[in-house]
């Protein structure tokens, strides 16, 4: 049995002030890896039906903006929402189903952040997406 995560903590520790959308929206995304919109919006009203999508909307922006979620975006997908924001990692998206997977950095700590030429940006993350077909797309075909 995992330990339970402090949803409230989270949010006062972030400055934020611990509202029944801002919890409902934050469990979903913990709850749901990589989930779009409308799945995060499933999600907080099995928690709190009555929760607006705009309510969700302004919740993720909020979020994001604190460093509580992640958004990404792989190329011709919706934006998506993590929960694992604490380290540089990187994703691994089916071509077939759009099933994305975290992945670690490749080798030793964080080795994507030392650019060949970082031309003078001082370069605190860096955004790797591997391609290619998940177990049960590759069974399938």
């Amino acid at each position: 049995m995992g330990t339970a995560i402090d949803f409230e903590g989270m949010l006062r520790s972030a400055q934020l002030r611990v509202t029944r959308p801002r919890l409902a929206v934050l469990e979903a995304v913990h709850a749901r890896p990589h989930a779009d919109t409308d799945a995060i919006i499933e999600g907080a009203r099995s928690r709190l039906d009555d929760v607006s999508h705009q309510a969700v909307y302004d919740v993720l922006r909020a979020l994001t903006a604190a460093g509580l979620v992640r958004r990404i975006q792989p190329s011709g997908s919706v934006a998506r929402y993590e929960s694992r924001v604490a380290d540089n990692h990187h994703h691994v998206v089916c071509r077939a189903c759009g099933a994305i997977a975290d992945v670690d950095c490749a080798v030793g700590h964080t080795p994507c952040l030392t650019a060949s030429d970082d031309h003078g940006f001082v370069i605190d993350e860096a955004e790797v997406t591997y391609w290619g077909l998940c177990p049960d797309c590759r069974a399938a075909a």
